[in-house]
């Protein structure tokens, strides 16, 4: 079956069968990150998210230590300069952008003394934050459960329940509603880790690793296109 008539079609299986085994396989494969321990602060865990946006997790794991470090609070953070800003964010890329946002967003959180409000329209209208944040500062913050979908996260959803509908992920109502349908009642956090992981290690973009997909006998993608076209 080919990749056309794989994006017309959609897996009627029940996600419970997915998420367990994307939990079994990220207890034995999944990745060892600094912002995962128990350890972190509300503050590290949201500065490692406005990092990884658009950045390969291996490339922020080398530079976060250094920046939590250097700035280990939104207070400090906020008295930054934004150039330094800027000198030190090179490494990882998007230097300007990153930096004017750290700069907004930290200001903000100093003024309400590095609390972020309960509701999502309150947390979304500071500066710097869009739907995948507010999803992090819900789940990290808050403890509400929350997916962190992006790119990687719809592309692993897409291959093995069907594709979306709209261009814009965050406005598709099908994977979005997918995206809170999979998460556990418990162990969300290490579920979000989890099918991050197994998007970076196992489907991935291009040249996906179905022969050591846990998911493949149930995988759509992989039935529709058994010569692992990219999605």
């Amino acid at each position: 079956m080919n990749s056309t008539n794989y994006k017309t079609r959609q897996n009627p299986l029940p996600i419970q069968w997915f998420s367990r085994k994307v939990m079994e396989w990220f207890r034995f494969e999944g990745r060892d990150f600094l912002w995962r321990k128990r350890s972190c602060t509300k503050y590290q865990l949201i500065i490692a998210e406005v990092l990884l946006q658009r950045t390969k997790a291996e490339t922020v794991a080398a530079f976060y230590p250094d920046f939590i470090k250097k700035y280990p609070s939104w207070k400090s953070l906020e008295k930054a300069k934004e150039r330094e800003l800027q000198n030190i964010l090179k490494p990882i890329g998007l230097w300007r952008q990153r930096a004017n946002a750290l700069k907004k967003l930290s200001s903000e959180m100093v003024k309400r003394n590095g609390r972020f409000p309960m509701a999502r329209e309150e947390i979304e209208d500071i500066p710097a934050i869009g739907q995948y944040i507010a999803n992090a500062v819900l789940m990290f913050c808050h403890n509400q459960p929350q997916p962190l979908l992006d790119v990687n996260m719809a592309r692993v959803l897409e291959r093995f329940f069907g594709p979306r509908k709209l261009a814009d992920i965050r406005y598709d109502p099908y994977l979005q509603g997918l995206a809170r349908r999979i998460l556990p009642r418990k162990n969300y956090k290490e579920f979000n880790w989890a099918i991050l992981d197994f998007a970076a290690l196992i489907c991935k973009s291009r040249n996906p690793m179905c022969d050591y997909c846990p998911l493949c006998s149930k995988c759509l993608f992989f039935r529709c296109n058994t010569t692992g076209a990219n999605l």
